[in-house]
C-alpha cells in the first residue's frame, strides 16, 4: 500500500476543463455504468454516484484472458451496495477473439501504448457491442444515460474510445428506441493522470482496481496498461498501491 499523501493531488484548472459534465436537465435518476473493474471505470462509477445517480453497474465477460477485473468490480459494488450484473457474453468469443486480450495463444505486447506494438490489444468492435447492451439495459430499467470510461489517452489506439465514435453512438442511441439514451464519457478528453487526480480528490482507493492485461497474482508492470497506470501515479508523485511483479523493471 502507498503512503497517503499529505496534500491530495487535485486536477489543474486545465485538466478540470477536460472533465465533461456528468448530468443534464433531462437525465433520469437511474444511470447505467459500464464497469470493468479498472481505474477509469472505477472513477466514472464514483463520479456517477457523487452526481446522485442510482447506479446500475454492468460488467461483461466476453472471453477476456482473465477475470481479475470482473472479480474486483463485483467486490467493489458489493461494498458500495451498488446494483451490479456480470453479463456472460462468452458465446460471441469466436466472433471477436482475434486479439491479444482474448486469445491466450498470442503474445501480450510489452511497452508503452503505441500503435505499432499495442494494436494487437484491440478487441474488434468491443465498445459498440458493450454500449449496445448497456443501452438496452438502460431502457429496460427506465434510465436514459449510460456511462463509460473512454479517455484521451485511448484515442491514438482505440477507435471506439474517440470523440467521433461517442458522438455517432449518441446519435444512434437517440433514435434506436422510443426512449432515447445518452452516452456519457466524462473523461473523453482527459488524460490518465487527470482521471487519477480526480479520483484522488474524491479519496478513492485505487488498490480496489485491476488494470494489468495479465491475470497473475501481481500486476506485471510491463504491459501497456500497467505502464500507463504507473506513469499516471508517477505524475501525481505517489506510489501505486497495487503490488507488482519484478518492480525493478518498472522504470
Amino acid at each position: 500500500m502507498t503512503d497517503t499523501p499529505h496534500h491530495v493531488p487535485q486536477p489543474s484548472s486545465a485538466e478540470a476543463n477536460a472533465i465533461t459534465a456528468l448530468t443534464t436537465p433531462d437525465d433520469t435518476a437511474k444511470a447505467v455504468v459500464i464497469y470493468s473493474g479498472g481505474m477509469d471505470s472505477y472513477t466514472v462509477l464514483h463520479r456517477a454516484l457523487r452526481a446522485g445517480f442510482e447506479v446500475h453497474a454492468l460488467s461483461f465477460h466476453y472471453g477476456q484472458r482473465h477475470s481479475r477485473e470482473l472479480e474486483t468490480a463485483s467486490r467493489v459494488c458489493q461494498q458500495l451496495g451498488v446494483a451490479h450484473q456480470v453479463v456472460d457474453i462468452r458465446a460471441i468469443h469466436g466472433l471477436i477473439g482475434n486479439s491479444a486480450l482474448t486469445d491466450a495463444t498470442q503474445t501480450m505486447p510489452d511497452g508503452d501504448y503505441d500503435a505499432d506494438n499495442m494494436a494487437a490489444t484491440v478487441v474488434p468492435n468491443r465498445n459498440m457491442i458493450l454500449l449496445s447492451l448497456a443501452i438496452g439495459h438502460a431502457i429496460n430499467i427506465g434510465a436514459n444515460v449510460c456511462f463509460y470510461g473512454a479517455h484521451g489517452g485511448d484515442h491514438v489506439l482505440y477507435p471506439d474510445c474517440r470523440p467521433e465514435f461517442v458522438e455517432r453512438v449518441n446519435d444512434v442511441a437517440a433514435i434506436a428506441d422510443f426512449n432515447p439514451v445518452r452516452i456519457a464519457a466524462p473523461y473523453l478528453h482527459a488524460s490518465k493522470h487527470t482521471i487519477l487526480a480526480d479520483g484522488l480528490s474524491m479519496g478513492l482507493d485505487y488498490a480496489q482496481t485491476w488494470t494489468c492485461y495479465l491475470g497473475g497474482e501481481y500486476a506485471c508492470g510491463q504491459c501497456g496498461s500497467c505502464r500507463e497506470r504507473l506513469a499516471a501515479f508517477a505524475t501525481q508523485g505517489i506510489d501505486d498501491p497495487l503490488a507488482y511483479a519484478a518492480p525493478e523493471k518498472m522504470s
